[in-house]
């Protein structure tokens, strides 16, 4: 999908990521809560949710019940509070109904309020998850063209599957944008994982995670903005956050000339 580009816009991004805390309280509390986050981000034009915000990921017994259609509340509030901040907002994920299935579905929205991209998830997860049992795994990758440059969406057991990631660098893409709900023990898992495909791919990459306990579960925070050689531009710890970078997606282009392992590449 594409948004109409400009050479006049500048590739400099202000990225705010919210690591938001999940617990079980109620949908209609975590609207409020969003929303006073996301006020606490003006000073952006990116911005990421995690994964499953709005019902938790670990509430299997309210994935049909919250369920929405792309014109549900969930993306609603995503819309108005991008037209209200002026910024492009990457709003996480929810449980999108239609035609009597269910995906765990991404939208991106631009700084007018407009839907530019959704993703449902690919990679469905089935350890210790209903996940893949409840819902119906997306079949188009989530490249996305915007006036600010190409964005890769992606969520959470994504991670684990670099082919994914190798499309999307293929597609254009400058910057990963990841929506999680990666819980604990396998926090080095998503520390080596969020690295490894910003490394290999000589890209941006940022990846908001949830926080807290949902379901006797807890996730593992560790939100992270990385730049197009791994390193850390922003991390969060296991406590609600805000993370913030300013970002050059031209860095990406310098990034590949100065390296070029993405040019290198073999095909037989």
């Amino acid at each position: 999908m594409t948004e109409t580009t400009s050479t006049t816009d500048s590739k400099i991004l202000k990225v705010a990521v919210i690591q938001m805390a999940i617990g079980d309280e109620p949908k209609e509390h975590r609207f409020q809560r969003i929303a006073t986050l996301l006020d606490q981000t003006r000073d952006s034009n990116l911005i990421l949710l995690p994964e499953l915000w709005n019902v938790g990921y670990f509430a299997f017994d309210r994935y049909q019940k919250d369920s929405e259609p792309i014109t549900g509340p969930t993306v609603q509030l995503i819309q108005a509070k991008a037209r209200e901040l002026g910024a492009h907002i990457m709003g996480g994920s929810f449980i999108e109904e239609e035609n009597g299935r269910h995906y765990n579905t991404t939208v991106l929205t631009g700084p007018t309020g407009q839907i530019i991209a959704t993703y449902r998830k690919i990679h469905l997860f089935g350890y210790g998850s209903e996940e893949r049992q409840l819902l119906t795994p997306g079949d188009k990758i989530g490249t996305v063209s915007t006036r600010k440059g190409t964005f890769g969406m992606t969520t959470c057991f994504d991670l684990r599957f670099p082919e994914l990631y190798r499309r999307l660098l293929d597609d254009g893409t400058e910057m990963f944008l990841v929506a999680s709900a990666w819980p604990h023990p396998r926090l080095e898992h998503w520390k080596i994982m969020t690295r490894a495909r910003a490394i290999e791919n000589q890209s941006f990459l940022a990846a908001a995670n949830c926080t807290g306990i949902n379901r006797g579960k807890q996730y593992c925070g560790h939100s992270v903005i990385l730049d197009p050689f791994g390193k850390v531009l922003a991390e969060g710890g296991e406590e609600e956050a805000i993370l913030r970078a300013e970002i050059d997606l031209r860095e990406v282009v310098q990034a590949r000339d100065a390296f070029p392992a993405v040019k290198s590449r073999v095909f037989k």
